[in-house]
């Protein structure tokens, strides 16, 4: 276990160690390959749930199901997800398989529809093999286990390379308690919620209405800001479930163990955010922009998104070029004000550009940083208070090799 300010991250944790959740995966035959496509998250108690949704205007049908179950009563039980197809854009029968997805599960588990949650990943425009899920979920049902979390993380996967999970631990009243979270998530990458589905669990006890602020606030500064190639996609769904065993006495922002929490919260959805991007489509390196100096946050985080998300500036850190040019350029054009004369700008410890104007460096030294794994681009811009980071990859050859294939 590694110790963090006011809590630690469990190495051993998944999705599954808060009080009170089960997992599992199966393999029901709606990918071409043999590999998990059906998982589920369940809760023993109706849990309190909140939920964060894309952006798109094109939304997909399980989306719009599980904000139905979540405006019933904020409570789950259950979360049911299926990868290789997305039922999205699929009309009024796409409408009725999420549906149907959500009663099946619901019969299986013995709970009322309105507690269960569906969600789905994969290919756009293709009906669901409805016979496929409704020979899965009993068979899923069956592998809901404490032990399940890494079999969720496989059935949830579809250009993903490496599982997405996280646990931290704490003590709140005396009691310990778990934040644990799972996600996917790889191409159709983009702020304001992108192609990722993210699941968040702990067994904390809350006060009513905090989960929700608490997911929408972590989601502000996490998974709003990272992206690997600017496309916003239909399905993007992050639901955090709380299922108040722990024991302790409800969390708000008046107990004394609120922000220790907070900061638990925010670090699973950071790492998880992170990952997401370093797994981006054919990436080979993980880019962190950290923006301070603008006006405001918002400011700021729209130029280290912008920068962050420029083709040219992903394109020179797979070159391993230490272009500049770029970054500014990519800071200017994100639409918010700053002083174009006042900008600094460094490659992890290498200053490039001060006050605007160009610094000498040490170009060899500059392509051994850029050659690395992971880059970190900071900048300065002597405008303000505001503050962000912002996560990406960089643009490779084979991010264009796995997408002119996707449907094949």
């Amino acid at each position: 276990m590694a110790g963090h300010s006011g809590f630690t991250i469990a190495t051993e944790g998944s999705i599954t160690t808060p009080k009170g959740f089960r997992a599992g995966g199966v393999y029901c035959g709606i990918k071409k390959v043999q590999r998990y496509d059906l998982g589920a998250i369940v809760c023993d108690v109706p849990a309190d749930a909140a939920g964060v949704f894309t952006t798109n205007v094109v939304v997909a049908a399980p989306l719009t199901v599980t904000k139905e179950s979540l405006a019933r009563s904020g409570q789950l039980q259950a979360v049911l997800v299926n990868s290789g197809n997305s039922n999205a854009c699929t009309g009024e029968q796409g409408d009725r398989d999420a549906r149907d997805m959500r009663a099946k599960f619901a019969e299986a588990l013995g709970v009322p529809e309105h507690y269960v949650g569906v969600t789905s990943t994969g290919v756009i425009g293709v009906p669901m093999p409805m016979e496929k899920l409704y020979r899965g979920i009993p068979e899923l049902r069956t592998k809901l286990s404490t032990e399940g979390g890494d079999d969720f993380c496989q059935a949830i996967m579809t250009t993903d390379l490496v599982q997405k999970s996280i646990c931290v631990t704490l003590t709140v009243d005396g009691k310990t308690v778990s934040v644990a979270g799972a996600a996917k998530g790889s191409g159709m990458i983009h702020p304001n919620m992108a192609t990722m589905l993210g699941f968040i669990t702990t067994d904390a006890k809350l006060e009513p209405g905090c989960l929700q602020m608490l997911l929408s606030n972590a989601t502000d500064v996490t998974f709003n800001m990272i992206t690997v190639d600017g496309d916003t996609s239909t399905n993007d769904m992050v639901v955090a479930m709380a299922s108040g065993l722990a024991g302790n006495a409800p969390l708000g922002p008046n107990h004394p163990d609120w922000e220790a929490f907070a900061a638990a919260f925010r670090h699973v959805a950071e790492t998880l955010a992170k990952e997401i991007a370093r797994d981006g489509e054919g990436a080979t390196k993980l880019i962190e922009v950290n923006v301070v100096g603008a006006s405001t946050d918002y400011d700021a985080r729209a130029i280290a998104k912008t920068i962050v998300g420029s083709n040219l500036v992903k394109s020179a850190v797979y070159g391993s070029d230490a272009n500049w040019g770029r970054i500014i350029a990519a800071a200017g054009r994100a639409g918010v004000p700053m002083n174009p004369n006042t900008v600094d700008i460094r490659l992890g410890d290498i200053p490039v550009l001060k006050g605007s104007a160009p610094v000498p460096f040490d170009e060899p030294a500059a392509k051994e940083y850029l050659d690395g794994n992971e880059v970190t681009i900071h900048v300065d811009l002597h405008g303000g208070a505001g503050r962000a980071t912002a996560w990406g990859c960089d643009l490779t050859y084979d991010y264009v090799k796995i997408n002119a294939s996707y449907r094949t």
